[in-house]
């Protein structure tokens, strides 16, 4: 077929007198340079698509071919077509009505919208009484539209950090499904992902096979397509059925919530225990679904001591994994005992341990560095410290205590963290005194104690003594200062403007030391 040409009358004719012989649609893929790649027999109703992966289109290009089919009763481009044509970013698809008389009748054609208005469909159709006189260049029609995806694209990218829509799906409330969302929108951020959009779908029981709807699955799609995306962010944990399943559907990344956490983990820790520990809960987290990953599971080559079956990559990776999490495990057992033996040591010096806990981003560690004038970075992003860090604090008598700022909770914290964190998180289990810190502004509050109440009792510590510390007062409203404290209770604090930290001080030496500060001591020290 000549190039320039979307469809040749010869093309046209031919496909329509086969369509009405057969009674099924009938389809042809077309390369740029007008060679037929494929063939495609159908139903009466429609095609189904081959694969196409040889076909790659790359970050601002189309894939370099068009489809050229017929339809049998006279209707127009399906929803079937159109989400190929976006899904599968083919440079068009051309429709052809077979006539009874087995001769084409009228013709469409459906291009990508490079910028379409808010809300506008991401195509564009054409429609023509017939193939004859439609003298539109193809080629180069498709390169200006090429040209027009790449500059959106562009324009489109800040700092170069990956594109991503986040998706919620819920059979709860809508309310709690957006504020989940709002979280999932930061941790991305920490992840250093650009959100460019939002989707929620309230359901009443969950898909098995996509967690959303297949349809709504494919509007999303459609739309990442049309944002320039790289990246489906999940607001829960996908099973590996489920992730391969949308991963099939798309080549696009496929991230839950889980694994984003644990990529901020990845990039956060510093301390060669962190460091293990991370590698630890991910490889706790990808052995069950190393079964589901669509690679394929070849046989290992043959040869002199070889020969039979051998092992397959998936039995390959599988015992790599168990051998890399033995050792990994020794590692962080040896690690353990050196951390208990330093307790140790602080128990026998009689120096009590106050462990700082709570909400990511509730400002643990501004406010340790308030209370100690220590220098620990602390950063208004989620997941800021991951390292425990310890300080001493000193009390008027010569009395002194020890300060650790622990890693923060979140809600839905995966399981495989709280399980490779355990030797970490011991600082909460071992502590004297456990100050839970809150951020007082936050409008998830009571949500939030909740969730690092049910963190301390997975770990063992709910009869641990404990001091609720309502942090960032500074940003309310002094007159809902009382209504707070009477609906929470705590002490209401501000590790930035230091407002309350007396109180939380003479808190702290009655609780550990069990006498009764003055109203007003002066001399209190802090000192790293």
């Amino acid at each position: 077929m000549p190039p320039q040409r979307w469809v040749s009358p010869e093309l046209a004719r031919r496909l329509a007198e086969l369509s009405r012989q057969l009674n099924r649609q009938l389809g042809v893929m077309v390369e740029r340079g007008g060679r037929v790649t494929h063939v495609i027999v159908g139903d009466a109703h429609r095609l189904f698509i081959p694969d196409l992966r040889r076909h790659r289109a790359g970050e601002g290009r189309f894939r370099g071919l068009r489809l050229v089919h017929t339809h049998l009763r006279g209707e127009g481009l399906s929803r079937d077509d159109l989400t190929d044509l976006s899904l599968l970013r083919l440079d068009a698809v051309v429709l052809v009505q077979a006539r009874l008389d087995e001769l084409p009748g009228e013709v469409e054609a459906a291009t990508l919208e490079p910028s379409p208005e808010p809300g506008a469909p991401p195509y564009r159709i054409e429609r023509y009484p017939s193939v004859h006189g439609w003298n539109t260049d193809f080629l180069a029609l498709i390169t200006e539209l090429e040209g027009q995806f790449r500059r959106a694209d562009a324009l489109r990218r800040v700092e170069g950090a990956e594109g991503a829509i986040v998706v919620g799906v819920t059979t709860g409330r809508a309310a709690e499904a957006e504020a989940s969302l709002d979280e999932l929108e930061r941790l991305a951020h920490t992840a250093g992902l650009q959100v460019m959009d939002r989707v929620l779908q309230v359901r009443r029981t969950y898909d098995g096979r996509f967690v959303m709807g297949k349809g709504k699955l494919q509007q999303v799609l459609v739309r990442a397509m049309q944002l320039g995306v790289e990246a489906l962010v999940f607001d829960r944990e996908l099973s590996p059925s489920q992730l391969r399943n949308i991963a099939t559907e798309t080549e696009l990344k496929v991230v839950d919530r889980t694994q984003l956490i644990l990529d901020i983990f990845a990039q956060r820790a510093r301390s060669r225990e962190g460091k293990l520990q991370v590698e630890l809960a991910q490889l706790r987290y990808r052995k069950p679904r190393l079964a589901v990953m669509p690679t394929a599971m070849s046989r290992l080559t043959g040869g002199i001591g070889g020969r039979g079956p051998g092992e397959t990559k998936l039995e390959l990776n599988r015992r790599r994994a168990d051998e890399r999490q033995a050792r990994l495990e020794k590692q962080l057992r040896k690690l353990g005992k050196q951390r208990d033996l330093r307790r140790s040591r602080r128990r026998r010096n009689g120096l009590p341990g106050v462990a700082i806990v709570g909400y990511t981003n509730a400002g643990k560690s501004t406010l340790l560095n308030a209370m100690t004038n220590a220098d620990v970075d602390a950063e208004d992003k989620l997941f800021a410290t991951l390292d425990p860090t310890s300080r001493r604090m000193r009390f008027p008598e010569e009395r002194e205590v020890i300060l650790t700022d622990t890693v923060g909770f979140i809600r839905d914290l995966p399981a495989e963290l709280v399980e490779a964190f355990r030797s970490t998180l011991e600082e909460a289990v071992e502590a004297d005194l456990i100050l839970h810190v809150a951020d007082a502004s936050s409008p998830e509050l009571e949500v939030h104690l909740d969730e690092v109440a049910q963190t301390l009792a997975r770990l063992g510590c709910e009869d641990k003594p404990r001091v609720l510390v309502l942090n960032k007062i500074d940003a309310l409203d002094p007159a809902l200062w009382s209504g707070l404290r009477a609906r929470c209770g705590g002490l209401l604090v501000s590790a930035l403007s230091r407002e309350g930290l007396d109180a939380l001080l003479l808190e702290i030496e009655r609780q550990l030391f069990r006498s009764r500060a003055e109203a007003a001591r002066p001399g209190l020290e802090a000192g790293a």
